[in-house]
């Protein structure tokens, strides 16, 4: 008898184990189009410290490159404009700062400098947003849901993956590209116009950034969406632009198949004279550009290969998919 209670009550457990089923369409806009990105942090980010004279507040109060401050005197702060309006109503020579450190929260108390003009001085090197350039990955036509980069976005003065609290992608027209060189990756020099938002910003991920496209869909041709094992080694191409904001195809070669690690899953080099002419491989804000194979949409471009910047990674688009909708 204790038997069968026991068997029911596991089977019992198992039929109600739930299951993530991924609902993002067969079939999605491929994008390929130059995006502008500006994400806003969630907390203010120290990307620096410097003395005063000979005093060096910040290594006083124990602040490091890479720590978020979240309160000034108690006092919630979001952005730089806050902490500062704290900061000189104040009328104090010390503030009570709190902030995070590898997701822990401290407190501390920083001294305030007066320069020979009657300004507070911190010691602190601050930011508060990031700005970009990369490329858009996908839209979902049904969900709307789009994703870019296909890498997270970090802050490279302290290393580390941004934490954001919200942001946007827009329009960016290529103006230019410096050519990467063997050992020296070169970029797509942009510019903005942030008038024309296409989405907002939800996340920032390692698969890379996602969120909601808010702007009219864009009338394009439907990819199929690939599994892995649906990809061949062999010949290929990837959506991105080199010259304002022409979408073209490139030609690529696939070298290897990798399912066993997280986003550098496609080895392949770049074989198309037009795009090695121009930008001599692979180009910094070429990230997220969709790889098509048989007319199917198989992942994006992520990372170059230092040593030979004909060479690249990419991740499966079936992991920025599944992201997206998390």
């Amino acid at each position: 008898m204790f038997f069968k209670k026991t068997a029911l009550l596991l089977l019992l457990i198992t039929l109600f184990i739930p299951i993530k089923i991924f609902a993002y369409s067969n079939y999605i806009i491929a994008g390929g189009e130059n995006i502008g990105i500006e994400l806003n942090s969630k907390g203010i980010i120290i990307v620096g410290t410097y003395k005063i004279g000979n005093k060096e507040p910040a290594k006083e109060a124990n602040l490091y490159v890479g720590d978020k401050i979240i309160k000034i005197n108690d006092q919630k702060v979001d952005n730089i404009n806050q902490m500062l309006d704290i900061i000189n109503n104040s009328n104090l020579e010390q503030i009570k700062i709190t902030y995070t450190r590898e997701n822990k929260e401290y407190d501390t108390k920083l001294n305030l400098i007066k320069d020979s003009n009657n300004i507070y001085k911190t010691g602190l090197y601050v930011k508060d947003a990031i700005t970009g350039v990369g490329t858009l990955t996908f839209i979902d036509p049904n969900t709307k849901l789009y994703g870019a980069l296909g890498h997270e976005i970090i802050e490279k003065n302290s290393g580390q993956k941004l934490e954001i609290k919200d942001g946007k992608i827009y329009n960016s027209t290529v103006v230019g590209i410096t050519k990467s060189n063997r050992g020296d990756p070169g970029e797509k020099n942009a510019k903005y116009n942030n008038n024309q938002i296409y989405g907002n910003v939800l996340e920032n991920t390692k698969s890379g950034i996602f969120g909601n496209y808010t702007s009219t869909l864009p009338n394009k041709k439907l990819y199929k969406v690939a599994k892995s094992d649906e990809i061949k080694l062999g010949s290929a191409q990837i959506l991105t632009v080199l010259d304002n904001n022409e979408v073209k195809a490139y030609d690529i070669n696939i070298i290897k198949n990798n399912e066993n690690v997280d986003i550098k899953n496609i080895l392949f080099e770049i074989t198309d004279t037009n795009l090695l002419n121009k930008a001599g491989g692979i180009v910094q804000g070429m990230s997220g550009s969709p790889i098509i194979q048989d007319n199917n949409i198989i992942g994006a471009v992520t990372h170059v290969v230092v040593d030979d910047c004909t060479k690249g990674y990419g991740i499966y688009i079936t992991k920025m998919l599944e992201e997206a909708e998390n």
